[in-house]
């Protein structure tokens, strides 16, 4: 069995294939390994859109990456816990709180996939862009984290629906939030559909030029 060489994959463009030998932990891991951030640390502008205008209680944030929602939900009045499974995504976070002074704002290192919510006590559970090139559970993992929500309390999910503008032939699995509201609420008379649409967001290509982003965006309130 030889070792796995993880040097040479450093480098790779973000959207190559996943080395088919790590597991999921690996794969983020390796992927928020290197010195830099990989994200920008803003929150998701949909994402602030929706959740501003809700009264702030108590937010769980599923795969939160480096924690930029949480630290916004924080700074909005909100107790925030972002999960992730990667422990060095989780480190920058709770520095970055700290370094903001946000009590408010706590990070775990956790595998979602074997993630058990306690009792219904939250308010929100928020996930931005919760995809993944390699084995996720996605709908698993939001069903039981719906089970986390209080009577009163809102899933809220923002993901890709389409690929950027500019990429042609993009690996990862597209959401269609219409498909999605069906198989997490059913014919289930818990939960209402608050919000269910596609919104553009604009961005910039890598060569500079103006693209956009066609976001999934997703609000289901616990009756």
């Amino acid at each position: 069995m030889t070792a796995h060489h993880h040097a040479s994959h450093a480098h790779a463009p973000a959207h190559a294939e996943p080395d088919p030998d790590l597991s999921p932990t690996e794969y983020w891991e390796q992927r928020y390994s290197g010195s830099e951030r990989v994200w920008s640390g803003k929150v998701n502008e949909t994402m602030a859109s929706v959740v501003a205008e809700l009264a702030p209680g108590t937010a769980i944030d599923l795969g939160c990456g480096e924690g930029g929602d949480v630290l916004w939900l924080a700074e909005q009045g909100w107790q925030a816990l972002g999960l992730d499974i990667s422990a060095t995504a989780v480190g920058r976070g709770r520095d970055e709180a700290a370094a903001r002074g946000l009590d408010g704002a706590s990070f775990e290192a956790v595998d979602l996939d074997a993630w058990e919510p306690g009792p219904a006590s939250v308010d929100l559970v928020t996930a931005s862009f919760f995809q993944s090139n390699v084995a996720l559970d996605r709908t698993a993992i939001l069903r039981r984290a719906m089970t986390a929500l209080r009577p009163g309390g809102r899933l809220v999910t923002i993901s890709h629906a389409a690929p950027p503008s500019w990429a042609k032939d993009h690996p990862a699995k597209m959401v269609s939030v219409q498909e999605e509201a069906e198989q997490l609420v059913g014919s289930s008379e818990e939960w209402e559909v608050e919000l269910a649409e596609e919104r553009t967001r604009a961005a910039t290509a890598p060569d500079g030029s103006v693209g956009e982003h066609l976001d999934a965006v997703l609000v289901l309130r616990r009756r």
